[in-house]
């Protein structure tokens, strides 16, 4: 078995996506018996395999494992930041994954953003979760939950905007931190116009999947999205989902998925949830369609695609 070090520029202790993904995939290195170590960034002590997320920001330790270790293999993970900001403008994030022997991406849309040469060491790995709680929405009020922290990347408050355009009684409660004070302040803002939107702060992982689980949908209003894992634990729970018509989520839930709004679009929006408000059909159509990519999420997918990129990445059989 390999030595592997997983480097993101997520710190231990952070609550964000790429913090959850290198945890997860050390325990499936390890249960498969590798010798794993998860650090913001290499620190050369000895390994096999190098495993970086993000392009760009983890690219330091990237070029430090090429110097010191030239014939061992790099595998990088691409983030939605990667993707769609960082690789057209940043020659950094290029250069990381011309020195990649094994490219990961975390839905399908994604390998349409590379060139060629690139998609031929490109695998996808989509994110799994196993949640143990089940949908249970509320039998009155109709709720929208709204889970990720508050950052431009993510367009927070589509939703608390889409509110304006309805008119039944419904709730919109969004969890995760403010990354800055003018978000917080909007929250706030929001808070006071409108009743029906609450925000709740930051909450552990078990919790934001609670409310995920009581609430009738799950709002994605994400600008760009690498693979969002929020979307595998809702099409787990069971919750249907309104995302955003964009790239990563297109990857994730289908190009024929019946729950798109377009980006930025408050009024398609609120018309989405009006429709699953009032029509049972719309609501079953987004159940079934969620239901269908469930295997996709799996963590026996999710393990075995990330074990088959190491095993190519080290040049072993299966």
């Amino acid at each position: 078995m390999a030595r592997i070090c997983i480097v993101t520029p997520a710190r231990a202790g952070a609550r964000n996506g790429n913090r959850h993904t290198a945890q997860r995939w050390a325990g499936f290195l390890r249960a498969l018996g590798h010798r794993v170590s998860v650090a913001v960034q290499w620190d050369r002590k000895p390994c096999d395999l190098l495993l970086a997320l993000h392009a760009r920001r983890s690219h330091p330790s990237i070029v430090e494992f090429r110097a010191h270790c030239p014939g061992k293999p790099l595998v990088v993970a691409l983030t939605g930041t990667d993707l769609y900001r960082d690789l057209p403008g940043s020659r950094k994030a290029r250069e990381s994954l011309r020195m990649a022997k094994r490219i990961i991406v975390l839905q399908s849309e994604a390998k349409l953003e590379l060139d060629e040469g690139l998609r031929r060491k490109t695998r996808i790995v989509y994110q799994s979760a196993d949640p143990s709680i089940r949908h249970a929405p509320p039998k009155g009020r109709f709720r929208v939950a709204v889970v990720g922290h508050l950052r431009e990347e993510k367009d927070p408050f589509r939703a608390a905007l889409a509110l304006q355009h309805l008119k039944r009684d419904l709730e919109v409660v969004q969890i995760g931190d403010a990354l800055s004070p003018p978000m917080a302040n909007a929250a706030k803002k929001y808070m006071k116009r409108d009743r029906r939107y609450r925000w709740l702060g930051g909450r552990t992982h078990a919790q934001a999947l609670g409310w995920i689980a009581r609430s009738h949908v799950l709002v994605v209003s994400s600008v760009m999205e690498g693979g969002a894992n929020v979307i595998s634990e809702a099409a787990c729970i069971g919750t249907p989902v309104i995302a955003s018509r964009v790239s990563g989520n297109v990857g994730m839930l289908g190009r024929t998925y019946p729950g798109y709004f377009s980006l930025f679009d408050e009024k398609e929006l609120g018309k989405q949830i009006e429709n699953n408000i009032g029509d049972k059909k719309h609501y079953r159509s987004l159940e079934k369609a969620l239901a269908a990519r469930r295997r996709l999420f799996a963590p026996s997918a999710e393990r075995g695609a990330l074990a088959g990129v190491v095993r190519e990445a080290l040049g072993r059989r299966a």
